[in-house]
């Protein structure tokens, strides 16, 4: 009886529990059945093939000494020199440590900032919900010319509005010259950030968090569940795979650690003192590439920041398939 009620479970079970092969469809017969879906992303397709794989060409740039009389074809061949130049300069390691310290601090501040964001949001309901994503929304529209002048205004020694609240609540006794201190502009540069990216980031996590279905929440609820374990139990391993894609993607992007905030800040606040630590991979190619117009140097800046780049997004991509089951491919 027990072997029948065993062929039984195995007969009625998937395929693959059951030890059978299962046959998977090809990519060509997939693609043909998706032929709709394919359309749709076609002009992406095209968009991606026009703007980023066909300028690629000008990779060769960096391995070339860029002559603006001859032409990018009859400039000389240089070799690895220009990346062999960047490697022994007195300032790679500074630029590199920057780079990596940076992006670390957005990546560990910025990405469950959001997520936690949605978790709140998810828990409230009505007009205070609508409000606080309205107002965590907004800061993302905004340039950073506008965000830099905010702080400018915001973290000023003289009549700055955080100077005066803590002077008024006598936690300093003298207002805090937050602008011309080096040790406090990664801490400026993270907040602005998080601040900028927390509103708009959580739309994706509480679109998944909405599509979740409620049976599972009913169910612990009458298991004697409390919203705070239904967090934890049912709401966070649901968005799981969208929190690795995501978490992947920064690691992929983990050298750009930013461009337009790093120039704008340490232009507005004080160049002199903030660029040597706020100098990064991207501000560097910036100022050799378009200030001092060494177009060849900073094209094997940029190569090096690229190569690396994608080195970190396969080991992360990698990584996620051999614990988890999400990865990109």
């Amino acid at each position: 009886m027990k072997q029948v009620a065993k062929e039984v479970l195995r007969s009625n079970a998937a395929p693959e529990l059951a030890g059978e092969p299962v046959k998977t469809p090809s990519v060509w017969l997939r693609f043909i059945r998706q032929w709709d879906f394919q359309l749709m992303i076609l002009p992406a397709v095209v968009f991606l093939l026009v703007f980023n794989y066909a300028p690629m060409y000008g990779i060769l740039l960096a391995f070339k000494e860029y002559n603006l009389f001859k032409g990018f074809a009859d400039s000389p061949w240089v070799g690895t020199m220009h990346f062999r130049m960047f490697f022994e300069s007195p300032e790679f390691w500074d630029i590199i440590r920057n780079t990596f310290c940076i992006a670390l601090l957005k990546l560990a501040i910025g990405f469950p900032a959001p997520i936690i964001l949605a978790l709140m949001l998810n828990e409230v309901g009505g007009l205070f919900k609508r409000v606080v994503q309205t107002i965590t929304y907004i800061p993302h529209f905004m340039s950073w010319i506008v965000i830099s002048g905010l702080a400018f205004s915001m973290l000023a020694a003289d009549h700055g509005a955080l100077n005066d609240l803590l002077v008024k609540l006598h936690i300093v006794k003298d207002p805090v010259n937050w602008l011309s201190e080096p040790k406090y502009f990664w801490g400026i540069l993270v907040g602005l950030n998080v601040w900028k990216e927390i509103g708009f980031g959580s739309i994706v996590y509480l679109a998944a968090i909405i599509g979740i279905d409620p049976s599972l929440y009913e169910s612990a609820s009458l298991d004697g569940a409390s919203r705070f374990k239904q967090i934890f139990l049912i709401t966070i391993p649901s968005i799981m795979p969208i929190m690795m894609i995501f978490l992947i993607l920064g690691i992929g992007n983990i050298l750009t650690a930013g461009y337009e905030d790093i120039l704008v800040l340490t232009r507005n606040l004080n160049n002199g003192i903030m660029l040597p630590i706020g100098n990064v991979l991207d501000t560097y190619v910036y100022q050799m590439g378009i200030l001092n117009q060494r177009y060849s140097y900073a094209s094997a800046v940029g190569l090096f920041k690229s190569v690396l780049s994608v080195v970190l997004l396969v080991i992360a991509n990698a990584s996620a398939r051999k614990f988890g089951r999400t990865s990109l491919w």
